[in-house]
């Protein structure tokens, strides 16, 4: 076989031989990065931080963030737009704060019966092929109807069962160092190294060919919208546990927040593309970049413009080394 006549397998093994660095820095990287450095600016401004009791000060707050943009990443792996979590999660907070104290059973089948109505939110989504966007828009409006209904001013007590899960904070290593640690290896070996990851990733990018292989597209929606709707309940009872009361607005912000979050860490919304690492590192980001930026004094009416020229700079240096690896590759 002549050098003109050798399969294309071969040529693409000698350009990675060539070009090793190649793939070497998946989605998660910058995002990644953006998260380190911005968490040792705030070490630089007030040293404690670095401390155990400032990580958990710091970073306890972000966990219903995270989970919030984690749920998100479900949804945009499937190729949708999630506009109802925040009005979620804070439905969740609501029955976890007047419902769970006051009937166990009632309240625990109020959050199984939230994850079903997401799971029938997907097949709803799928089978009549439904506008995203406006599927969890409207179904935002009855979360937060349902919320107010229970509860139309905040109130109400979580049980000190749950803040005393929450506010865990083992003696040597912070409780929230190790959430995040188990929670990010879970989901990222779950998503990226198992089979059904993949066709749950495959079905938001390639439906046809999830379909060729065997593999229910349709399934695979529901289970994407299942566990956002179980990420969601996880950031609604962080957020109970945190606050100890229950507010349907409490986290009416997380949309546009979890959303950020997803895009900056990696994901795309052509739909499975999405990296478990990278959005939680995005989440980071946004996170953190709030809390600089009152560390540096800046005012909270420019906190929004500053947090939204990071978040651009960070998409610009993801585009700029996508084009790299690219050019790269076609050497």
């Amino acid at each position: 076989m002549t050098a003109t006549q050798q399969p294309q397998s071969t040529i693409g093994a000698r350009r990675s031989t060539r070009n090793p660095f190649v793939g070497a820095f998946g989605p998660w990287f910058l995002p990644t990065v953006a998260a380190i450095i911005i968490f040792a600016m705030m070490v630089a401004l007030r040293p404690l931080v670095a401390s155990p009791t400032g990580i958990n000060l710091v970073l306890a707050p972000l966990i219903p963030l995270i989970f919030a943009v984690l749920a998100q990443m479900f949804i945009v792996a499937a190729g949708d737009i999630d506009l109802g979590i925040g009005s979620f999660i804070g439905l969740a907070n609501v029955v976890i704060a007047v419902i769970l104290p006051q009937n166990l059973g009632l309240g625990l089948a109020a959050l199984v019966g939230m994850v079903l109505a997401y799971a029938a939110m997907g097949v709803l989504i799928a089978v009549r092929g439904l506008p995203s966007i406006i599927v969890t828009l409207g179904m935002s409006f009855v979360w937060l109807g349902i919320a107010i209904l229970i509860l139309p001013t905040p109130g109400g007590l979580v049980p000190e069962g749950i803040v005393a899960f929450v506010r865990f904070n083992p003696p040597v290593v912070p409780g929230v160092i190790i959430v995040l640690t188990v929670v990010t290896v879970v989901v990222a070996l779950f998503l990226h190294r198992s089979k059904y990851g993949a066709v749950l990733r495959g079905s938001g990018s390639n439906s046809e060919g999830v379909r060729r292989a065997g593999w229910s597209v349709l399934r695979a929606k529901i289970s994407l919208y299942s566990l956002a709707g179980i990420f969601g309940l996880l950031s609604g009872l962080y957020l109970s546990g945190q606050t100890g009361g229950g507010d349907p607005y409490i986290a009416s912000s997380y949309v546009l927040l979890s959303i950020a979050g997803v895009i900056v860490g990696g994901g795309s919304f052509k739909g499975g593309e999405v990296s478990a690492v990278g959005a939680v590192a995005g989440g980071l980001v946004i996170g953190l970049l709030g809390s600089l930026l009152q560390f540096i004094g800046v005012s909270s009416s420019f906190q929004a413009a500053a947090q939204g020229l990071v978040l651009v700079l960070v998409l610009v240096l993801r585009a700029l080394v996508n084009w790299i690896q690219k050019v790269r590759r076609t050497r």
